[in-house]
């Protein structure tokens, strides 16, 4: 029986048994059984994790454990560029397009007004969102530990907080995704980039109160729906500047 010994650092240790965070454990493992085995049946999904460690060198998903190994897990690093040890993907977490599962349309939408381009339908299936992750180069956005343990989804992140604004501070502070933010310039309904208008253009498709007080306005054209700087706008504008 192969016996290894296991370590998970920051983040990772919220997927752990009480009894296993923030220290070593010895663990008995399954024949001919993979770190990614491993440490998936230990509760943490492989696309939280950045770096493996197996007895101090660096480690893909596919390394095959022997008796007595030591074996260190990391989640993504913000402050050090690790890329050049990296083994467990071609390249780090730092994707910016997102597909976002059911329960999650606060948060694309709050995604889509930072202007993420962000995937989101209800009616989305478990399979519809691994292949759309694995074909378009996406980061799933779920609190479904089980959805980022399959073996198409590549890069992923579970969100823990429950209301939206939180969750979209979180996934901004996980993700390091500040400097990348361009506010306003993505459709909230349908996802498609905005495009400035003039007022002439716009007057025609607004209430005439619209016309009367605003004179810079957006367009989408997926959805067709115009957009301009009103009460919602500076409600969404005062939350972004907090995050921002």
């Amino acid at each position: 029986m192969t016996t290894a010994t296991f370590r998970f650092y920051e983040e990772l240790n919220d997927f752990l048994a009480p009894e296993r965070r923030g220290h070593e454990f010895a663990c008995r493992c399954a024949r001919a059984a993979t770190t990614k085995h491993m440490i998936e049946a230990l509760g943490v999904p492989h696309t939280e994790v950045e770096l493996v460690l197996v007895n101090g060198e660096s480690v893909g998903f596919h390394q095959l454990l022997a008796d007595g190994d030591r074996v260190a897990v990391y989640p993504k690093f913000e402050t050090f560029d690790v890329t050049p040890l990296l083994r467990v993907r071609q390249q780090p977490l730092r994707d910016t397009r997102f597909v976002a599962d059911a329960h999650l349309g606060g948060l694309a939408h709050l995604l889509r007004m930072t202007g993420f381009d962000t995937l989101y339908d209800n009616h989305y299936q478990d399979d519809e969102i691994e292949c759309i992750a694995f074909t378009q180069g996406r980061v799933v956005l779920t609190r479904d530990r089980e959805l980022l343990k399959r073996r198409d989804i590549t890069h992923g992140c579970y969100v823990h907080a429950l209301r939206s604004e939180l969750q979209l501070r979180e996934v901004f502070d996980r993700l390091d995704l500040a400097r990348s933010a361009r506010p306003f310039t993505r459709c909230l309904s349908c996802n498609a980039p905005l495009r400035a208008i003039s007022a002439a253009q716009a007057a025609p498709l607004v209430p005439p109160r619209v016309r009367a007080h605003q004179d810079r306005f957006v367009a989408c054209d997926g959805c067709g729906r115009i957009f301009w700087e009103g009460s919602h706008w500076r409600r969404m504008r005062a939350m972004l500047a907090t995050l921002l």
